[in-house]
């Protein structure tokens, strides 16, 4: 098969947005993966094989009694009701973070019982939940 002169120039054109337009994406694709915080209720972290080594998101009720402080540090529990995990956090808590209400906390795992937060996220107002954990919590509240 023979190409014309102009028909190679537009291929090697072709090719070349090609290659660029691959390399983009494979660095995009890179930043975004580094970047994705991934959301678990406790009865989520409980079924997995194994325990996640990057940051991840834990959303649940905090357990009445469970909030205590020493220093600076606090340790608390999240619950769906069902199944608990012990939460620690160094720092300020926020506001609106009460005992019986719903937390999203973002840190590390370090077992299926054990979770290091590095942030609490504070919710917009007291009625706020978010979407997984209203759905575990309602899940775990029919079956007992």
């Amino acid at each position: 098969m023979i190409f014309s002169k102009s028909s190679k120039n537009r291929l090697k054109i072709f090719s070349l947005i090609a290659i660029a337009a691959s390399i983009i994406f494979f660095f995009i694709y890179n930043n975004l993966q580094k970047n994705v915080v991934y959301f678990y209720a406790p009865q989520e972290i409980k079924n997995l094989k194994d325990t996640p080594s990057n940051k991840i998101r834990l959303g649940g009720l905090v357990k009445e009694g469970s909030l205590k402080k020493n220093n600076n540090t606090y340790v608390f529990i999240i619950t769906d009701l069902k199944n608990e995990i012990f939460v620690e956090y160094k720092g300020l808590l926020p506001n609106l973070f009460i005992e019986g209400k719903s937390a999203v906390v973002e840190g590390v795992l370090k077992d299926k019982k054990y979770f290091i937060a590095s942030t609490i996220l504070a919710k917009h107002d007291e009625n706020y939940m978010p979407p997984e954990v209203a759905n575990s919590l309602k899940k775990n509240k029919l079956n007992k």
